[in-house]
């Protein structure tokens, strides 16, 4: 009986291929609406599939509020009619006149923003376009966001803007304890500022958009809060292997295939870091059908594994990649091969991994 990832029509697979299998997305969709206790409450993050047709998943599901990190990723969800849109991404630039136009073409989306520095909000008279604000706070990943001893100052400035404030944004992508009561802790520390904040501006009502993939079930516990998880849907080798406590599946693998043998112990497949993510592990994947297997060498095209079955291989037998990193995984391909029971169905388009270099020819 074949393993969960396999394709029984593999030679009509090119490799590299990155696979989705929509069942188990469901299923991990499912899984975030009932930790969530309803779909209403999430926010889900599209930056890891970054793939129109698992968005009409999510707006069949009932989710109607979505976030994204990129423009493309905001007219991927204004073309699919989602209604509620949060680029949680510093606007400058370009894409301050881009992110406008955005909101003029696709009308039914209600399109809004995060803040962090009072700087940005002249940006936005020169487009003559006012979208709703989320403001940013930090609380430790210090990437973006207002420190939240500031914030009560940026508040003042956003409901002195022509733009409606909306509510506040706060990732914690920077916890990452293993421990599922320490990272409780973690979470109820970083967050105790936050809610004396609300308490001292009179903003509890407003909507807060909360949690990353890892702590969102944490959050899940306060009804106030709106959920924002994104590697759920898809999941990874990572995150599944870190935090066994959280119940998704892995539902996207990349298939490869051995190309090369250069010794008694070692296999060369076609996986090389233009196909996969290799920036967060000694070996950026795990291959169930060589769990022993180390990384030997990684360029551009290749990747060399070290294994003692590498004799029970031959030149074009194929292997099943689970990435340590799936989104910028996602990001490499064009499209996703659909696999449904065994069997190749068709491909998906990962809508919008590209990018725009200019604006306005």
């Amino acid at each position: 009986m074949p393993q969960w990832f396999e394709i029984e029509d593999v030679d009509r697979v090119i490799s590299p291929a990155l696979l989705f299998y929509p069942e188990r997305i469901q299923t991990n969709l499912q899984q975030m609406i009932g930790i969530a206790g309803s779909a209403d409450r999430l926010r889900p993050h599209v930056k890891t599939h970054k793939c129109a047709e698992l968005v009409n998943m999510q707006l069949e599901a009932g989710i109607s509020r979505f976030k994204c990190a990129t423009l493309q990723e905001a007219a991927m969800l204004g073309e699919a009619g989602a209604p509620d849109v949060l680029l949680a991404y510093p606007l400058v630039g370009p894409a301050v006149q881009r992110f406008a136009d955005l909101t003029r073409q696709y009308p039914h989306t209600q399109f809004s923003f995060i803040l962090d520095h009072q700087a940005t909000l002249p940006l936005w008279e020169k487009v003559e376009t006012y979208p709703d604000v989320f403001i940013d706070l930090d609380v430790g990943t210090q990437r973006t966001g207002c420190e939240v001893s500031q914030a009560e100052n940026l508040l003042e400035q956003v409901k002195n803007s022509p733009h409606t404030f909306r509510g506040w944004h706060i990732y914690d992508g920077h916890i990452h304890a293993t421990d599922l009561d320490q990272r409780k802790k973690e979470m109820e520390a970083v967050f105790g500022p936050v809610v004396d904040l609300m308490e001292k501006t009179g903003t509890q009502s407003y909507e807060w958009v909360c949690g990353s993939s890892i702590t969102f079930p944490l959050h899940a516990a306060y009804p106030d809060r709106r959920l924002s998880p994104g590697t759920t849907i898809l999941w990874d080798h990572g995150y599944s292997s870190q935090f066994p406590d959280l119940p998704f599946d892995i539902a996207a693998t990349v298939l490869t295939r051995v190309v090369s043998k250069p010794s008694a112990n070692t296999l060369t497949v076609d996986l090389g870091y233009k196909a996969v993510a290799s920036e967060m592990a000694a070996i950026p994947v795990y291959f169930p059908q060589l769990p022993g297997a180390t990384l030997h060498m990684h360029s551009e095209e290749h990747m060399v594994l070290s294994t003692n079955q590498a004799g029970d291989y031959q030149i074009g037998d194929v292997l099943y990649a689970l990435p340590y990193h799936i989104c910028p995984t996602v990001a490499l391909h064009e499209h996703a091969v659909v696999v449904e029971n065994h069997q190749f169905v068709g491909l998906w388009p990962i809508t919008a991994r590209n990018r725009p270099y200019s604006y306005g020819e």
